[in-house]
């Protein structure tokens, strides 16, 4: 009974896991494709800011030359009429990873 208990729940799972995928949206039109490895870990140290009112704006694996490369992050002015930076992030869909630029929000 066990067996055929674990082997349902297996099965829910996958199917769960499954549809989870179907739901991760697409790259968007001309979008930088990578399609053999996801970016790799990184510490940035953030020093102090440099005035009230500015954010740190996260560094990030960028894609040049067929191969990630850093780009350091910044301090910036919140821009006028947004409160928070919405940092940029690499997705994954399939086989591929994508950049998705950050933005203010």
């Amino acid at each position: 009974m066990k067996t055929i208990l674990h082997s349902c729940s297996l099965t829910a799972t996958s199917l769960l896991l499954a549809g989870a995928l179907a739901c991760v949206p697409p790259p968007p039109p001309g979008a930088v494709v990578v399609e053999r490895r996801p970016p790799p870990e990184r510490v940035e140290v953030i020093g102090v800011a440099p005035a009230p009112g500015y954010v740190w704006i996260a560094g990030h694996w960028g894609w040049s030359g067929g191969d990630f490369m850093w780009v350091g992050g910044r301090w910036a002015r919140v821009e006028s009429g947004y409160r928070t930076w919405e940092p940029g992030h690499w997705r994954h869909h399939g086989h591929q990873w994508y950049w998705i630029e950050g933005h203010w929000r």
